[in-house]
């Protein structure tokens, strides 16, 4: 209990874990995380740069690792660590590519 207690406290802000949110009506990005990488954080302030810009229109999701939510994301869609997914407003999976992807090429993925 106290190292998921740790892990949240690691997550970065902002973020939700709540993968249910694929395929509601808005594109998805989600980020398989690590909070054990730098690569994580450069690429998690990337996505905060791209949601300023993008707002309430994409979700801005986490996978994260050593969760069951995460794990079975991770599963399904036979992902790799600080791999980024966009799916469709339908949940429909778009894109994939291996961070850290820049702020700019983020919102070019949902326009």
């Amino acid at each position: 209990m106290l190292l998921f207690g740790l892990l949240l406290t690691l997550m970065p802000k902002g973020f939700t874990s709540d993968l249910e949110k694929i395929g509601t009506g808005k594109p998805a990005i989600v980020f398989v995380y690590d909070p054990n990488l730098v690569s994580g954080t450069t690429q998690t302030e990337q996505m905060n740069e791209a949601r300023a810009h993008l707002g309430d229109n994409v979700h801005f999701l986490l996978a994260r690792i050593a969760t069951p939510e995460g794990e079975a994301f991770i599963a399904k869609h036979n992902a790799r660590v600080t791999e980024l997914f966009l799916f469709d407003p339908a949940g429909n999976l778009v894109k994939r590519q291996l961070a850290v992807i820049d702020a700019n090429e983020l919102m070019r993925w949902v326009r």
